[in-house]
């Protein structure tokens, strides 16, 4: 029989989605020491192991890949698009399966104890229903807001489908489980994907909160309303009235900027000295200085290529030409070890020099243009880079927003999916960044002078309006009112009130 109550840490997503939740379980690991502090995410991210390890949280790898997203445009009556969606069942299952085994593995044959819980991020939706099995509470804890919402047919469906369930939601007492609960975040699990996995592989009801055997809401057990921890700032996004009541909002949640360098030379270096990286990554501060007294502009795209739409490098490169001659500003590129976008780069190198530095690889830092592009495929913490930056041009993910807003700089944002449009939209209404750019003004398909052209046109005025004194200036005003904040320290103090009372 164990006596140290168990913590279950488990986001699933890129690296914005899981670094702020590892980020929380570090945290929370070093202040609870009787705890036994698990983290569950993508084998991808197997580089958080060695510092989640030396915080006492055991890393446990699942094997699923963070991103699987076709190309947006595919015909869907393609056998390429029939082919997809069996492949995401089949990963989806094998996912599914490794989450069980893994809470087998960390449970055994013991049962739950008082203080157990389970910390799930909006992709870690499994974790819900395993915690219903193991009979553990579960908190969802998320660095942006709900990035999906209902179909508008939602609750007449639920309504007639569900009618003495809607009833038990509906008349919940103040503090139970709600309506409020469902329409905000929890709707995705009333759906058949969840259902089917619940009753056939964990021997669950169908629905959330009724009886397997019946199928009738369980009116003898309403559960507490689910706490909700979100890793944004109120001086940012807006906090209605009509969310759940136990709905918080911490702050932005950000990892040890040790965490976030790709080299570990480079990290152990900076640790010694701010300004500082290994021998081998020397021509990236050379860079920074050479750029002096103007400030290049950083331009991040993330996942954007794994998840397909980066589909033409060549026509990106070229619309990055122009810019860099039509704005006279230098630039900082991270691919994001996107293998077509290095190739392209690398390539782009050699023809245009023949010497050494056309040689090395984007790994080690590369530049082109005449030295005025700087592109690199490895991370830096951005909390230590965008302070010598100008402003930044970025895809709207919550953790490359959250950095630009604490350092004050100016943004340009081109969106994609998901929450990345909303925080596009948040930064132009807070008046730190221009309207968002639609894709294909970033990211033209067609290397043709006329699509090239059309993207230069947009692109050049949106520096020119971020890098105005009147955006430098709310960017910076911003960045004064969230320096205060401390959002991972947050989140640990109303887990620890939630959970130990």
């Amino acid at each position: 029989m164990r006596t140290k109550a168990i913590s279950i840490f488990m986001a699933f997503g890129t690296k914005g989605d899981v670094y702020p939740l590892a980020a929380i379980a570090a945290a929370f690991a070093c202040d609870q020491q009787q705890y036994q502090v698990f983290f569950l995410t993508h084998s991808a991210h197997q580089n958080l192991r060695v510092h989640l390890e030396s915080k006492r949280v055991v890393y446990l790898p699942i094997s699923s890949p963070p991103v699987l997203s076709p190309f947006e445009d595919a015909d869907p009556a393609s056998s390429g698009r029939a082919d997809f969606i069996h492949h995401k069942r089949q990963i989806t299952a094998e996912h599914r399966q490794d989450c069980m085994s893994t809470f087998e593995h960390i449970f055994g044959d013991d049962s739950s104890i008082d203080g157990d819980f389970v910390v799930i991020n909006f992709f870690a939706l499994e974790g819900w229903s395993l915690a219903e099995l193991y009979r553990v509470y579960c908190i969802v804890a998320a660095p942006y807001v709900v990035p999906y919402s209902a179909p508008a047919s939602f609750e007449e469906q639920f309504k007639g489908e569900l009618p003495s369930l809607y009833k038990f939601l509906k008349e919940a007492p103040t503090g139970s489980v709600n309506w409020e609960d469902v329409i905000h975040w929890m709707w995705p699990l009333y759906t058949e994907e969840w259902g089917s996995w619940r009753s056939l592989d964990l021997n669950l009801s169908s629905w959330p909160l009724t009886d397997p055997v019946t199928g009738l809401p369980t009116w003898h057990d309403r559960p507490p309303s689910p706490l909700l921890l979100y890793g944004f700032s109120e001086e940012v996004v807006e906090c209605p009235g009509y969310w759940p009541p136990n709905v918080h909002v911490c702050g932005f949640w950000f990892p040890p900027d040790e965490w976030q360098f790709s080299c570990d030379i480079c990290a152990e270096s900076s640790a010694y000295n701010n300004d500082q990286l290994c021998p081998a990554h020397t021509s990236f501060l050379s860079f920074l200085s050479t750029s002096a007294p103007r400030s290049p502009i950083f331009i991040s795209l993330s996942s954007v290529g794994r998840m397909g739409f980066l589909r033409n490098c060549e026509a990106f490169l070229k619309v990055l030409e122009d810019i860099v001659n039509l704005s006279g500003q230098n630039f900082i590129l991270f691919t994001a070890g996107f293998g077509p976008l290095d190739a392209a780069i690398c390539g782009l190198g050699k023809e245009i020099s023949s010497e050494p530095e056309s040689r090395r690889s984007t790994a080690e830092g590369i530049s082109v243009f005449a030295g005025r592009v700087y592109c690199f495929s490895g991370s830096v913490p951005y909390m230590w880079l965008f302070p010598k930056c100008a402003a930044v041009i970025h895809h709207g993910g919550s953790g490359t927003t959250a950095a630009a807003l604490h350092t004050g700089i100016p943004q340009i944002l081109c969106p994609f999916i998901l929450d990345q449009f909303y925080w596009a939209e948040r930064m132009f209404w807070l008046g730190v960044a221009p309207e968002p750019l639609q894709r294909h003004q970033l990211l033209p398909e067609e290397d043709d002078e006329l699509c090239i052209k059309e993207a230069t046109n947009v692109l050049v005025p949106a520096i020119k309006y971020a890098l105005s004194h009147e955006v430098k200036t709310r960017a910076s005003e911003i960045a004064t009112k969230l320096s205060i904040e401390g959002g991972v320290a947050e989140a640990v103090r109303i887990l620890k009130k939630k959970i130990l009372g």
